[in-house]
């Protein structure tokens, strides 16, 4: 009866306690949030340009990282040095989709006659949406989008349709 209970407290303290150890990752392993974290502020600081996410997660995060953190230190300056000799200058989103749309894109005048018939803002819609498409088709839409932060192709026509622009 004694052995049982050496037994039984033997395989607990086996399953409970150097079980797990033995399964936990390493030490030098950064967990998702910790790699997301390195990630971000690698790409903030123009280190992280030209890599995936994956990539990035595989070279720095996992525990052969050490091995692999040596070698992508130099490439990466490397490649810091480079994309900042040829990065040009940028600007914020809504100031490049306002730009490309009025100087490349073309909005309708009026709600076109076929869908007169709608509610007005469905009317608008459809009219801008009819005119986005043949933009997009004759190539002169830049880098507008249909919708988008800070102000679309929608945004803009259906302001422009309303009077307000």
């Amino acid at each position: 009866m004694f052995e049982r209970r050496i037994s039984r407290l033997f395989a607990t303290l086996i399953t409970g306690v150097l079980l797990p150890m033995s399964l936990s990752p390493s030490a030098s392993a950064l967990s998702m949030k910790e790699c997301s974290v390195k990630y971000k502020a690698a790409q903030s600081a123009g280190e992280a340009e030209g890599i995936s996410w994956s990539e990035f997660r595989k070279a720095q995060c996992t525990a052969s990282a050490d091995a692999a953190d040596k070698s992508t230190d130099t490439s990466s300056t490397e490649a810091k040095a480079r994309t900042t000799e040829d990065k040009p200058e940028t600007t914020p989103k809504t100031e490049v989709v306002a730009r490309s749309a009025s100087v490349k894109t073309t909005f309708p005048a009026s709600v076109a006659e076929k869908f007169a018939a709608e509610k007005p803002a469905k009317a608008r819609m459809h009219t801008c949406l009819e005119q986005y498409h043949a933009n997009k088709k004759g190539g002169t839409l830049g880098v507008t989008r249909w919708i988008e932060k800070g102000g679309g192709y929608y945004k803009l026509c259906n302001a422009k349709l309303k009077g307000e622009g």
